[in-house]
């Protein structure tokens, strides 16, 4: 991935037949303060009955906050992740039935009313991988805007 051109995955979960990521597709508005951090990005679902997207965009802070929703489910713990309140809610929680199988819930209650679950049989490794994918998007879309006062931002140097 680098800025401005590919896009890539800032969380790949598959088994084969059930697939959730969350895509980067670059700056909101690059060059422009303090916009310029915003990352653009999409939900994708796949399932054998139904796919879809979903536009969202998010803050470097959001990306601070997958780390913490990674070390919960690392624990064996569910966790929200995007849940500002005004968007789209991204929670992972582990079935009863088998704590190892991770279900995703996307809620979009502010937007289209829609909301679907899927579970997804990944195997061993599958946070460590999560961990991998967001160190690159960090190292991809570094925050390059840093916030003086309130309201006031400037280039990080």
């Amino acid at each position: 991935m680098t800025p401005g051109g590919n896009t890539d995955d800032l969380v790949g979960l598959s088994d084969g037949d059930n697939i959730f990521r969350v895509r980067v597709l670059g700056r909101r508005n690059p060059g422009i303060l303090p916009a310029h951090d915003l990352l653009d990005a999409e939900v994708v679902i796949e399932t054998s009955f139904i796919s879809g997207r979903l536009s969202i965009c998010f803050y470097p802070s959001d990306l601070e906050a997958w780390s913490s929703t990674l070390d919960a489910l690392e624990a064996g713990n569910g966790s929200d992740w995007l849940d500002t309140g005004n968007g789209p809610v991204i929670s992972i929680t582990f079935s009863e039935d088998d704590p190892t199988l991770p279900i995703v819930q996307i809620e979009d209650a502010s937007g289209s009313g829609a909301s679907v679950a899927i579970p997804i049989a990944v195997g061993n490794g599958w946070i460590e991988e999560q961990r991998a994918r967001l160190l690159d998007v960090l190292r991809a879309w570094p925050s390059e805007v840093r916030e003086t006062s309130p309201g006031a931002y400037e280039w990080r140097r």
